[in-house]
């Protein structure tokens, strides 16, 4: 009997829809149990165990070449579309010469406890080596 990809594919989520659900315990499996590729007419459908994504594959000079599906496509788009926007303004905002929106500077007493805590730190670190170079120095005790 010969299904057809869209068939293929309706068959492959509907009876592995339940390890969508199971993706936590399989994927403590490790990386190499992750996917499961299942021969096809056209190919091979590729099934994510963690995720529950199917992946159509195809085979060409002994290169595997694999294809999102249809929603995987559109959310990969949205996705795509939002980083360019994101990239955009960026640029646009860059070009203008405006400040990009960040954290406020620290205050002076902020900056004052900072350097105040690296200054015991150093301290603290000169002390230990001054103290080895010290140990270093003396001679070695008499074991006779």
């Amino acid at each position: 009997m010969r299904f057809s990809q869209p068939a293929i594919l309706l068959l492959a989520v509907t009876s592995l829809a339940p390890l969508r659900f199971a993706a936590p315990v399989l994927a403590q499996d490790g990386v190499a149990d992750r996917y499961t590729l299942e021969k096809s007419d056209s190919g091979f459908v590729r099934l994510d165990r963690q995720t529950g994504a199917v992946t159509l594959c195809t085979e060409a000079e002994g290169t595997l070449t694999c294809r999102m599906g249809a929603d995987e496509r559109a959310a990969y788009d949205a996705d795509l579309a939002r980083l360019e926007k994101r990239v955009e303004a960026l640029e646009q905002q860059l070009a203008s010469g405006r400040p990009a929106a960040s954290a406020p500077l620290p205050s002076d007493a902020e900056i004052d406890r900072s350097i105040g805590i690296m200054e015991r730190f150093m301290r603290a670190f000169f002390n230990l080596v001054q103290e080895f170079r010290g140990e270093e120095n003396k001679p070695a005790p008499d074991r006779t």
